[in-house]
């Protein structure tokens, strides 16, 4: 399942708070690696060239869900992501970069020119559980509803970045499904996860 959040973390301060809670799973190697693959995935296909996907590690093997966000000197310019964990990391870095650079329906596809200019964050996620509404913990969840067919998600650096206490995160993704504010208290499925956050970025402080 691909979801595409609304307005992911619009700095790497947002971005360590919101991964804070949650020991460092990827090393920096690893980091760079992936950040690398992303910015590949997007030249490549500008350049309408295949570029190797077998995962470098073992670690990076495993499946796992993640999104890519980028920015365009300081503002959002694309993010897609993939809930489920349906390949490797690896692959699916490559495959929403490249989503999230041509895909993104909110934005024109990225151009050859823009590409020296992007800033690339990546959000890797845990599983998706079931929570209790009183459970959910800002800057450490992000969280999907689903009700009725409709669904919808937050990265768990939206509700930081905004300031937003626990109530008002429920009910923006609520928002976010098309849902009525409250559909979290009137038999909503409520799932929360949470995420590794790195990017560009961090790497720049």
């Amino acid at each position: 399942m691909s979801l595409r959040p609304e307005n992911p973390a619009a700095n790497s301060a947002t971005a360590h708070s919101a991964s804070a809670a949650e020991k460092a799973e990827y090393s920096p190697e690893e980091r760079a690696l992936l950040l690398k693959l992303a910015r590949e995935a997007i030249a490549a296909t500008l350049e309408q060239r295949d570029i190797p996907l077998a995962p470098p590690t073992k670690h990076l093997a495993e499946p796992r869900a993640a999104f890519t966000t980028l920015y365009y000197r300081g503002r959002l310019r694309g993010c897609v992501g993939h809930l489920r964990s349906v390949e490797s990391l690896w692959a699916t870095v490559a495959d929403t970069a490249r989503a999230a650079a041509f895909e993104d329906t909110r934005f024109d596809a990225v151009t050859s020119d823009e590409v020296p200019h992007l800033q690339v964050s990546l959000s890797i996620l845990s599983p998706l559980k079931p929570i209790r509404a009183e459970e959910v913990e800002v800057g450490r969840h992000g969280l999907l509803i689903s009700h009725h067919g409709r669904r919808g998600l937050l990265l768990p650096q939206v509700p930081v970045e905004y300031g937003w206490d626990r109530l008002t995160f429920l009910e923006e993704t609520c928002h976010k499904a098309g849902l009525p504010a409250d559909a979290w208290r009137k038999g909503a499925t409520l799932e929360a996860f949470t995420a590794e956050v790195f990017g560009d970025r961090d790497r720049e402080e």
